[in-house]
């Protein structure tokens, strides 16, 4: 193969600029439109997405901004249909290897005219594989080898078999297709019907991909009947216009050559391709126009995808927030109605105030009720702490039993679907469980709380501190009887225990109203509420956090379906102003 240069290809024009900023910008919002959520036929979407990029970043942008630059033609088939002997035997001469091993090309080979090897350095096509100049079996690699005999504004590419053993070679051959000009489809009078192939071509002609036929290997006496049948598959496949040539059996030199007879046709048409500057340059923009319209086409599915994943999150974000509102609603509302009033901290409560008097003392008098709890209270500073510890141990068992029923609650409704099913599967530790150390947390935020407790009476008892009253209570006396009123702030028990709480409450209420009076003590049990509520939030968010980090860390855009969306109408735009444009020419892109 043989020819002296040629006039290069038109460059590109403003127009081709244009195109060539909206689609890097189309790029972009490809890359920021991830898929992170398993959902049924996600795996699918994230293949076509990848797929869209790379050819984007491995052809289309690099193609456009280099219009002049040679026409590449891949050569690419099904295993065993003497690719490399082909490529070798249109050269003229050995470039790339083949062998009885299989596969046999693993590293790509380009072979180009020596004056057109700065066309093909590592920031213009296939920026991702490594240029060497030497023979390797390295997928990575791509062997650059100049030879005289291929013709300037030509490059042929030796790409590994679309159905090879190795999943490598498979998507590197994928890969390689969709960076091509023109595909040289070599296949074999064996082979031509298999199925593997036939999805390529598919794909070729569904994005108006510039395709030839090679039916190689091929003894003289199938020619007629294997060539007639293939002409009709293509046909039927929507590739009746792409060339057919057939390369017969021949007896391969000592140089791994087939007979120069054998390929003069494809190489004579291969010539005249590179000898003809409008004839390539339709190629190329046929290609390209396909390829841009199959991208575009590719993006929207992709886009109602991330529309789905975002609405989905926000379902699961949802129901977290659902259980652990309801764990915060509940605890403050066991802080409120008495409940934290039995049990153990009940009875401490009974043995601070000596309720069984005092609650007489309600029923027949109030008159001297000041005084009695003064001296009921009095000498009491060990009782006092013995409430305290049971309100502490009284309020940490309340929030690890909402905590806990939040957890299974949250990790339920994540269960019954799949994207959650698979955040739980890879989330560390165990979510249906309250984290291992909210006990730790608790008591600490509990203790935070009744020392706030301890200095909110502190302060305003700031200037009653030699008071009697002041000084008979005490301050951790005040504090537990503040505690107390907290805890029976709606009297929602009912029965028995209404009279007990409610009566315990009144009980505080009265030995307060005693030293700070009506209004304070109103304010101080508001104050002391809302402390307790805010920390009782705190350690909730803290379990929800464990939920809600898990889809935090997927980083969904809820812009990148719209930005995908705008990008792709852009680009469908020019496309459609170039094609009316070009119309009467009749060039597409």
């Amino acid at each position: 193969m043989s020819g002296s240069p040629t006039p290069t290809t038109p460059a590109a024009t403003a127009d081709d600029s244009r195109m060539v900023t909206a689609l890097v910008r189309l790029r972009q919002a490809l890359v920021e439109a991830e898929l992170p959520l398993d959902l049924p036929g996600t795996e699918e979407l994230r293949a076509s997405r990848s797929a869209v990029i790379d050819q984007l970043e491995d052809y289309v942008i690099p193609r456009l901004m280099t219009l002049e630059a040679p026409l590449l033609a891949v050569v690419g088939g099904s295993t065993g249909a003497g690719k490399s002997t082909l490529v070798n035997s249109l050269v003229g001469e050995r470039v790339t290897t083949s062998g009885v091993l299989r596969p046999t090309t693993r590293s790509p080979v380009l072979v180009h005219h020596p004056g057109d090897g700065h066309w093909f350095g590592q920031d213009r096509l296939l920026p991702d594989l490594v240029r060497v100049q030497h023979t390797t079996d390295d997928p990575d690699s791509l062997q650059l080898v100049a030879s005289d005999s291929v013709p300037p504004g030509l490059a042929i590419l030796d790409a590994p078999d679309v159905d090879s053993v190795e999943e490598r070679n498979r998507l590197l051959a994928a890969q390689l297709l969709a960076a091509a000009d023109l595909w040289l489809f070599v296949t074999s009078a064996a082979r031509y019907a298999d199925q593997v192939p036939w999805g390529f071509l598919r794909q070729a002609a569904e994005r108006s991909t510039s395709v030839a036929i090679i039916l190689d290997r091929t003894p003289d006496e199938a020619i007629q009947t294997v060539s007639t049948h293939l002409a009709r598959m293509l046909a039927s496949r929507g590739l009746k216009d792409s060339p057919l040539f057939v390369v017969t059996e021949g007896v391969i030199d000592r140089d791994g050559l087939l007979p120069p007879a054998n390929v003069v046709e494809v190489r004579t048409w291969l010539e005249s391709l590179a000898a003809d500057v409008d004839a390539r340059h339709a190629v190329v923009r046929q290609t390209l126009d396909g390829a841009v319209r199959t991208v575009t086409h590719r993006v929207h599915p992709v886009a109602d995808a991330c529309v789905e994943q975002t609405a989905i999150a926000v379902r699961l974000k949802e129901a977290v927030d659902r259980a652990y509102d309801a764990a915060v609603a509940d605890v403050n509302a066991a802080c409120a109605d008495g409940t934290l009033l039995r049990g153990e901290v009940l009875a401490r409560w009974q043995e601070f105030v000596g309720t069984g008097e005092l609650l007489r003392s309600l029923e027949t008098r109030v008159g001297g009720l000041r005084d009695r709890l003064v001296n009921a209270i009095k000498g009491k500073p060990q009782q006092a702490e013995r409430v305290t510890v049971a309100v502490e141990s009284g309020l940490e068992t309340l929030i690890l039993e909402h905590a806990e029923a939040a957890a299974e609650r949250a990790h339920a409704a994540w269960s019954q679907q799949p994207a959650g099913a698979g955040l739980l599967e890879h989330a560390p530790g165990d979510l249906g469980r309250a984290s291992r150390d909210l006990r730790r947390r608790a008591e600490a935020a509990v203790r935070e709380w009744q020392s706030d407790v301890l200095d909110m009476v502190r302060a305003e008892g700031a200037d009653k501190r030699t008071t009697a009253r002041f000084l008979a209570f005490g301050v951790n006396g005040l504090s537990v009887a503040l505690m107390v009123v907290v805890f029976v702030h709606t009297a929602g028990v009912t029965g028995t225990e209404a009279g007990i709480a409610g009566g315990s409450a009144v009980l505080g209420q009265k030995l307060l109203e005693a030293v700070f009076g009506d209004q304070a003590v109103r304010s101080l049990a508001e104050r002391a509420r809302r402390s307790l509520e805010e920390r009782v939030t705190g350690l909730m968010d803290a379990e929800r956090a464990r939920y809600l980090s898990r889809v935090d860390a997927l980083a969904l855009r809820p812009t990148a379906a719209e930005g995908l969306r705008e990008a792709a109408r852009r680009v469908e735009d020019l496309r459609y102003e170039a094609s009316k444009r070009d119309a009467p020419t009749g060039e597409t892109l």
